[in-house]
């Protein structure tokens, strides 16, 4: 696992760790702040009501027994869209390295909503299948007390010119 720290460590990557999944909080509010605060809602194969539901993802963390989780530091626009594009990229990369390691039942998400195309076309199947990956608010993970569990205070950001924390995990075993 030292080796996976090492490599989710690269630039924009602030913060790593190795946690169970049991600390990973899953809740049903989460998925309603998608629907209503993000304009994101029903456009997006990786978002919902495609996503994963957080009584499915409950189910399925009982099935891993670590999660590698990351914090991204992403800077506010112009750059937010490239950033986030190449934090999905990683999260996808680093998953794929850790299956072919012989952990096939290795699953990565990313914070937020896919911005990989510029419009997702919800009626045919996703263009970046190998990249593409719900979000964990989407899959109902509340990411602020998962990340409180595992001794990080994600603060809230209050202004668009902020730098923004994206979370990402990696269900390992």
């Amino acid at each position: 696992m030292k080796r996976y720290l090492k490599k989710a460590k690269r630039p924009g990557v602030s913060w790593v760790k190795i946690i169970h999944p049991k600390n990973v909080v899953t809740a049903e509010w989460v998925r309603i702040k998608c629907q209503y605060g993000c304009g994101r809602y029903g456009t997006c194969l990786t978002c919902p009501p495609f996503s994963p539901t957080p009584e499915y993802t409950r189910k399925m963390l009982e099935h891993y027994s670590k999660a590698l989780i990351m914090i991204y530091d992403i800077p506010p626009e112009p750059k937010e869209r490239r950033m986030r594009q190449k934090m999905r990229k990683q999260i996808a990369s680093l998953e794929k390295e850790i299956f072919l390691d012989g952990y096939y039942k290795a699953f990565g998400m990313a914070s937020g909503p896919c911005n990989l195309c510029k419009t997702c076309d919800t009626n045919q199947p996703c263009k970046f299948e190998e990249l593409a990956r719900p979000s964990m608010e989407a899959c109902g993970i509340d990411v602020y007390a998962t990340l409180a569990n595992v001794g990080y205070k994600l603060e809230v950001v209050k202004s668009y010119d902020q730098l923004c924390h994206y979370c990402g995990l990696i269900l390992i075993d």
